[in-house]
């Protein structure tokens, strides 16, 4: 429960922001200028990646928070590139990583290390990057938040998050545009 005066939630939610959308896209700058792909091919590539490799088209979607049929118009673009594959299943679409693909997630780590470490935690100190991870677990739905920062009002504790779908819940970066 906050104990925040009037007024402080916004001013609070207006920094929040600011600083997310400034060191958000200073990482992406750098991020997709060392992969050559775009943002929204990137988190789809990274989804799929950490997924274990593929997923079903709507269970992408879902997990990236993007609109279906957008998501399909930029994977026909990633197959004829060569990045994903798309195979009819019953009831769906199977989405897989193609090694260029998973070469391209590969080749970008280091770059996305060597962003996030500059533009924010070599910015923090590490007691306030632990702080700020337990903070930001304790805002993701479906994410267990260590014994310490678990609200003790929680029966059991919040259940465990699926680490296969770790990044790519909520969205990974904003809708690819038409």
């Amino acid at each position: 429960m906050s104990t925040a005066g009037p007024g402080e939630a916004t001013e609070l939610w207006l920094r929040w922001k600011r600083a997310h959308e400034q060191i958000r896209a200073a990482v992406v700058a750098e991020t997709t200028a060392a992969s050559g792909v775009s943002e929204p091919e990137l988190s789809v590539l990274v989804c799929l990646h950490e997924s274990g490799g593929s997923l079903r088209q709507n269970a992408l979607a879902a997990a990236l928070g993007w609109d279906r049929t957008r998501l399909s118009h930029l994977l026909t673009r990633m197959t004829d590139r060569g990045y994903v594959a798309r195979d009819k299943v019953p009831n769906g679409v199977e989405v897989a990583l193609r090694p260029p693909g998973r070469d391209v997630v590969e080749a970008t780590l280091p770059a996305l290390e060597t962003a996030a470490r500059r533009h924010l935690l070599d910015r923090l100190g590490p007691d306030d990057a632990r702080t700020l991870k337990a903070l930001v677990d304790r805002l993701l739905p479906g994410v267990a938040a260590p014994a310490a920062v678990r609200p003790a009002a929680a029966p059991g504790g919040a259940g465990a998050a699926d680490p296969a779908a770790s990044h790519c819940a909520g969205r990974a970066a904003d809708p690819p545009s038409e």
